[in-house]
């Protein structure tokens, strides 16, 4: 009896070959093995949407390969991924081998779906096989044929009418313009300012809380209602000369309740937040975490099916989780029944898993030694957010206290919140885009009684400036792709990889910038394409895909319903003028081509100062700013890529934010070649005999909006460095700094780089601590293993580990370890055996000692020999 089994992975191969044994042949489609090909014509429309598939050259080995297995063979196993994209790739290899004559009449055929490679998943789903499912095949194949249709006919139009541009997808250019819309919000957008107050107080026992200004002679404050600083002032300065007392308090209890257990979305969105992932190396790293790792000799996969959107987990997963809660935590950490969670998301598969751990008693620290360490954080990531997901709710004692003058001129308000019980806190927490400094669940307030009579110790005006909305990140991107219902969560990573390789947009900070060509090319498209760029379009396809799997639709209707439409707007597209198209680029991205003061009439007129009108060019080596009288004026410009000067919503510089304090000088916001930063005063040229005088200066961080930048920021920037505190391990100052490569802690002499929310400032005791504990140590900073000190010299031989393996080091020779000698087990005498080898190889060390004093006299130059002249060739004559 012989079973032929085809995965999609190799990588799954060797492991399900071991769990099905010697009468099964397990082989690797490695992906899909036919596509349409990339020329026009493989859709046809015209003949009720006929599809030309061929094997791709890459697969033409794989598909040999499958069908000499099948000679003689009693079945074919189809065990793709259990998604609509594997039942199709299914279908195709059975396809293939169909043309192939591989498949006889007798052969059976076979379909199973395990969402884990593990030896009881596998062999349950041999145990239930099925047929292929031909309304997910055809559901894959309308979705391949749309996203055909589109790029096939609208890249030319794009290629046509806007040169440089590259290409155009059904997904992509949604996408794309949900970056530029926002990046078109961000420079429309008008900082500002605002002031708000908050007072410092003591209790009657001298212990010391903030509080808010809400309210002014009876009056709630809105946000802009303290627009400008000389009225915070005037307010600051009466509350100063009041009495207070507690005129409220209100006491609440709240609770939280953990997060559903990860999709491939939340998934890409949290390994974004928490470990700086982008969700193409997430899905890589899942990819080997589900195909098997080998653990002790036995290799096994660890989570569950990654391309998902459901958030179901299996009876037998939440039962080992909450035993484990047990064990682990306690009882008062279990809620007395099961957590059962529904996805919200749209298009949710259900019949899906949530990706969690195959066996949640296998912690992580338990097998850190068989990951690597992407592999390693990935998976206890997922594990924490299963287990936490089945624990006890966070338990929040709220206070929020009003605290009032005594003659009713103000109120403020006092806000704290403790943890009474840390309930799935005390495994995990899930990170949040773009959070405020207010989001802060551990700020306490002391004991307050009401009527309690408070001093106030300080009123404190701060000034503020609103800020444009942030540009998207990967995690938030996804999230609004999945909320907005477009795409699949499994494309998301590769629509994104496409989105920066056809350089329509960039990562800058972690954050999506589009370029000039993607401004232009989502411009066209809006505008001659509108509806099949509108997000409701895309998501009611997303549906008629869904419906089209639940056979409740035939595909071909819903491409022909789509087709008519669309070809009709290409066909008007193609017939467009030039003219039309420059007019309305110049419309819709006037602030963008044509920055500045004044009105947009002012803006485009050309500075030569000939009448002529700057316009949008479009040239073959992309698009550029050029004059009307072209060629009797040859003025051009480049269009400005942004550089984040728009997300300071309009930000004109130098400006001057107030006087230093020791000088009496201004201290001015600048904006120089490597960003913006403070100065204090100006340069005053040297008079003879004398130095010049150099200002003060400070470099504002990449990561903080130079627009956010007010006085007290600004003094706290020129004061740098400053002292954190005092590590409680090595009793050594930790100081935070700004230098040429950005802000960062030193601790006993070695410099952390400080990266995404930590803020210079702000950074605590307690965190900094954490951040140098975790700072990844180089390899080769710290050894192995000290072996001992060197019999002649005294000084320490030890191992350490290189960029080519492991090395032992005394002084300045480095010697490479043999495979035959191990790390842990090198002795001195072989150490110093490999030293001395090297020592000599590089003609120092013991081996020259006594010939290094020598003074090296140079070898005598063999004198030069003659060449002997060859003969020139002379070409013969035809």
């Amino acid at each position: 009896m012989k079973n032929v089994v085809i995965v999609e992975s190799p990588a799954k191969c060797k492991t399900i070959n071991k769990y099905l044994g010697k009468d099964y042949t397990v082989l690797a489609s490695f992906g899909h093995i036919r596509d349409l090909p990339s020329k026009d014509g493989s859709v046809r429309p015209d003949e009720d949407f006929a599809m030309d598939y061929q094997i791709s050259s890459g697969s033409t080995k794989n598909v040999k390969e499958i069908s000499d297995a099948l000679k003689g063979a009693e079945k074919l196993i189809l065990a793709t991924d259990p998604d609509r994209e594997g039942e199709a790739i299914s279908w195709h290899v059975l396809e293939a081998m169909k043309q192939k004559k591989a498949i006889k009449k007798d052969t059976k055929i076979e379909r199973v779906s395990f969402s884990s490679i593990t030896k009881k998943a596998v062999t349950e789903a041999m145990e239930n096989p099925r047929d292929v499912d031909m309304n997910l095949v055809n559901a894959q194949q309308a979705r391949r044929a749309l996203d055909y249709l589109v790029g096939f006919n609208l890249s030319p139009v794009l290629w046509r009418k806007l040169p440089g541009s590259k290409s155009a997808g059904r997904v992509q250019s949604v996408a794309l313009r949900l970056i530029c819309e926002r990046e078109g919000d961000i420079e429309k957008f008008i900082s500002q300012e605002f002031w708000d107050i908050k007072g410092l107080f003591n209790n009657s026992k001298n212990q010391e809380f903030s509080a808010k200004l809400t309210h002014i002679e009876g009056k709630k404050l809105d946000k802009f209602d303290i627009a400008k600083g000389d009225k915070a002032q005037e307010i600051a300065k009466n509350l100063a000369s009041k009495d207070y007392k507690i005129a409220a308090i209100e006491k609440k209890q709240s609770r939280r309740n953990p997060y559903a257990p990860f999709t491939t979305s939340t998934l890409q969105q949290e390994a974004s937040r928490k470990l700086g992932f982008s969700a193409k190396r997430t899905m890589q790293v899942a990819q080997r975490l589900y195909e098997g790792i080998a653990l002790g000799g036995e290799t096994s996969g660890l989570i569950t099916y990654m391309r998902t959107d459901g958030v179901t987990v299996a009876g037998e997963a939440i039962a080992a989780s909450r035993n484990l809660i047990t064990k682990k935590f306690g009882d008062e950490y279990l809620p007395k029944s099961p957590r059962i969670y529904q996805s919200k998301a749209k298009n949710a598969q259900e019949a899906h898993e949530a990706i969690r751990p195959t066996d949640p008693m296998r912690e992580p620290a338990q097998i850190r030694s068989y990951l690597d360490d992407d592999q390693f954080k990935l998976y206890d990531l997922i594990w924490k957010r299963l287990i936490a997901s089945q624990m006890e709710s966070v338990v929040l004692d709220q206070v929020a206290a009003d605290v009032a003058t005594s003659d009713g001129y103000a109120n403020l308000r006092a806000t704290g919140s403790t943890v009474k019980f840390a309930g799935f806190y005390k495994l995990y927490r899930e990170d949040i885009d773009d959070k405020s400094s207010d989001d802060d669940d551990e700020k306490t307030l002391p004991p307050l009684e009401k009527d309690e009579i408070v001093t106030l110790k300080d009123a404190d005006p701060a000034q503020h400036f609103t800020q444009p909305p942030p540009r998207f990140s990967e995690a938030s991107l996804v999230k609004k792709l999945e909320e907005l219902g477009i795409g699949r969560p499994s494309t998301y990573a590769s629509i994104l990889s496409v989105l920066q390789e056809r350089e329509y947009v960039k990562l800058d900070k972690k954050r999506f910038m589009p370029e000039v060509r993607g401004r232009l090319v989502t411009s066209f498209l809006t505008s001659f394409f509108t509806k099949y760029l509108e997000y409701d379009f895309t998501a009611n396809l997303e549906n008629e895909l869904d419906t089209i799997s639940a056979g409740d639709l035939d595909w071909k209707k819903s491409l022909s319903n789509f087709w008519g439409e669309f070809k009709a707007n290409v066909d008007e597209a193609m017939e467009l003028d030039f003219t039309s198209v420059i007019d309305k680029l110049n419309e819709l991205l006037e602030v963008t081509l044509y920055p500045g003061e004044g009105t947009l009439e002012e803006r485009r007129k050309c500075p030569k100062g000939d009448g002529g009108e700057l316009s949008l060019k479009l040239g073959k080596f992309g698009a550029f700013v050029g004059c009307s009288h072209y060629p009797d004026c040859n003025y051009t410009r480049q269009i400005m890529e942004n550089d984040g000067a728009a997300a300071s919503g309009g930000f004109d510089e130098p400006k001057i934010l107030g006087k230093y304090p020791e000088t009496g000088e201004d201290i001015t916001l600048k904006k120089g070649p490597y960003g913006f930063y403070l100065q204090v005063g100006e340069a005053v040229k040297a008079a003879k005999g004398e130095k010049a005088k150099k200002p003060k200066r400070a470099s504002i961080p990449k990561a903080r909006d130079p627009q956010t930048v007010d006085l007290a920021i600004a003094l706290d920037l020129l004061s740098l460095p400053r002292d954190v505190g005092i590590h409680p391990e090595t009793n050594k100052k930790i100081v935070a700094n700004i230098g040429p490569y950005g802000p960062y802690i030193r601790h006993d002499a070695k410099f952390t780089s400080l990266k995404g929310d930590d803020d210079v400032l702000t950074v605590t005791l307690e965190r900094a601590v954490q951040i140098i504990k975790e700072a990844p140590v180089k390899k080769g900073a710290e050894p192995l293993r000290v072996i001992g000190d060197h019999p002649e010299s005294g000084e320490s031989v030890a191992v350490y580990d290189g960029r080519y393996g492991p090395y032992v080091k005394h002084q300045k020779v480095n010697a490479s370890l043999p495979k035959t000698e191990s790390a842990d087990n090198i002795t001195m005498e072989t150490a110093i055996e490999l030293l001395d080898a090297q020592a000599a190889k590089k003609g120092g060390g013991k081996a020259k000692k006594k010939s290094a004093t020598k003074k090296k006299v140079p070898a005598k130059k063999k004198p030069a020999t003659k060449k002997k002249a060859t003969p020139k060739k002379v070409p013969e004559k035809n």
